[in-house]
């Protein structure tokens, strides 16, 4: 009798582990990533599932209607920003117009750009933004405290409310950290504060949960808008943390390349409220989506912001000034093409001379990887800075296995030292700049919704170079191989590896 139960549940555990292996296999994922499933599916049959269920499924349960309606109201503009572009993308090179086909949203000129490297005169510049909106005012964060700095922010968003003006606030539902008295209190004032994607679990999991919203997306009016790797949280904040407050970048935008930012924050708006904010009326939807001021030629613009608030001449004497070119390009788990991914590759791929790219979590893929790895073979000037120690032990661990591959290809990596390093940056050659909130990472890639802004050409580049070099100033070149360090060391960073999609 005993035997027969054993083998009772022998062939049970079997028959589970190939029903929960062909529903991992029919997932497509890497080969990689599925044999790693499957694998702990059939060591840890009940843990593992658990496991799986958490942190690895990956069918996202939209509301179709309310994705349709957000893609179709977007497509209308889409249509006609296409139309608007066309000459512009056929005159400009091959990274654009990737940029456009894998994002499905054109490039737009801006007025003026102006980098960020402390969060406090960012928050400074979003309060001010906020302060001056006469008709909306939109924010879709992952993170959102209201602590000092987030409640200068509550404070804005309430005042405008009070005067009338259309106030919305999104939140990653797992991360926000906003307290029940500061949502009501906003609610009561006129701000409309929803929460994406809400989950039913306890809250020591948020930080391995999927689908998150990890954008940071800030539009005034349809023409101001701000995006970057910065939350809003005092952990930015010089004037809260002092030496402590973290080193992060994030950028502010002014022109019709906004759009592109207001765009992404309205598809996630209508996926987690079913509100289309009244666009079935076509002024309506253009109100969100304004025009160039009246007044106001782009091509006259003779001056940008650098990050430190001085102001250069991108041209010549006597010559007009170009405008900043910019596009937005936004990515999720509900869509079939990683276009943050893939303009990444194909950004990479194309670098010549420089390639500069800041991240805090490097647990890339094998794709990218051998692209940064490439890059470096080629002869182009590869620097990745990364920071000492994060605040996470397995992305610290995991990411140390990728450092030998890049440093055998030529590849320099540097180490930033205290406080933590937040920002996510890339530099190609003088072509390009990225400022956004991806990591170069798997989850960022295609676990969590994400966006970056995409700038060619112009002073923005030379703005954030400087910024680079600076950093590199507080950082420390690796030169110790990660196969030189101590045995037990080197395999708990292997065993950290293995959770690299995940991370």
């Amino acid at each position: 009798m005993t035997l027969s139960w054993g083998l009772l549940l022998s062939v049970a555990q079997v028959v589970w582990v190939v029903l929960i292996a062909i529903f991992i296999l029919l997932e497509r994922r890497s080969p990689t990533a599925t044999l790693a499933w499957i694998t702990m599916v059939a060591a840890l049959p009940f843990v593992g599932v658990a496991i799986y269920l958490l942190v690895g499924a990956r069918h996202l349960r939209r509301k179709k209607l309310r994705l349709r309606l957000a893609r179709h109201r977007i497509g209308e503009l889409l249509r006609e920003w296409k139309e608007a572009r066309a000459k512009l993308l056929s005159l400009e090179g091959q990274l654009m117009r990737a940029g456009a086909q894998l994002g499905h949203l054109p490039p737009e000129e801006l007025r003026e750009v102006r980098l960020f490297t402390d969060g406090d005169d960012c928050y400074d510049a979003l309060v001010a933004a906020i302060a001056g909106a006469r008709h909306h005012v939109h924010l879709e964060y992952y993170i959102f405290r209201d602590d000092t700095s987030g409640l200068r922010i509550v404070e804005a968003l309430k005042e405008r409310a009070r005067a009338g003006i259309e106030v919305r606030l999104l939140v990653d539902a797992v991360a926000e950290g906003l307290g029940h008295a500061t949502v009501r209190g906003m609610r009561e004032a006129g701000v409309d504060v929803r929460f994406f994607n809400r989950v039913r679990l306890f809250r020591l999991w948020w930080r391995i949960l999927n689908f998150r919203s990890h954008r940071k997306i800030a539009v005034i009016d349809g023409w101001i808008g701000f995006t970057g790797g910065m939350n809003v949280t005092d952990d930015h904040s010089v004037r809260a943390k002092g030496t402590a407050a973290w080193r992060d970048t994030h950028v502010r935008m002014v022109g019709p390349a906004v759009h592109g930012l207001q765009a992404t924050f309205m598809q996630n708006w209508v996926f987690a409220t079913g509100d289309d904010l009244g666009c079935d009326r076509r002024e309506r939807f253009a109100s969100f989506f304004p025009p160039t001021p009246a007044g106001e030629e782009l091509a006259d613009v003779e001056t940008f912001g650098h990050h430190d608030g001085s102001v250069a001449a991108p041209s010549s004497e006597g010559s007009p000034a170009r405008p900043q070119i910019a596009q937005i390009l936004a990515s999720g788990p509900d869509d079939d093409v990683h276009a943050i991914e893939s303009f990444y590759f194909a950004a990479i791929t194309s670098a010549h001379e420089r390639l500069w790219l800041t991240t805090p979590y490097f647990v890339p893929g094998e794709a990218i990887l051998a692209a940064i790895a490439s890059a470096a073979h080629r002869g182009v000037d590869v620097r990745l800075l990364v920071p000492h120690k994060t605040d996470s032990i397995w992305v610290d661990a995991a990411s140390r296995t990728f450092h030998d591959e890049l440093l055998a290809a030529g590849a320099q990596i540097y180490l930033y030292e205290s406080p933590m390093l937040h920002a996510k940056t890339a530099i190609v050659d003088d072509a390009l700049a990225i400022v956004g909130s991806a990591n170069l990472d798997n989850r960022s890639f295609r676990l969590n919704f994400e966006v970056v802004a995409a700038f060619y050409g112009g002073p923005c580049i030379a703005d954030l170079a400087r910024a680079f070099e600076v950093d590199l100033a507080h950082a420390k070149r690796q030169e110790l191989r990660e196969a030189k360090s101590p045995f037990v060391q080197r395999l708990l960073a292997s065993a950290a590896r293995l959770l690299a999609p995940q991370l």
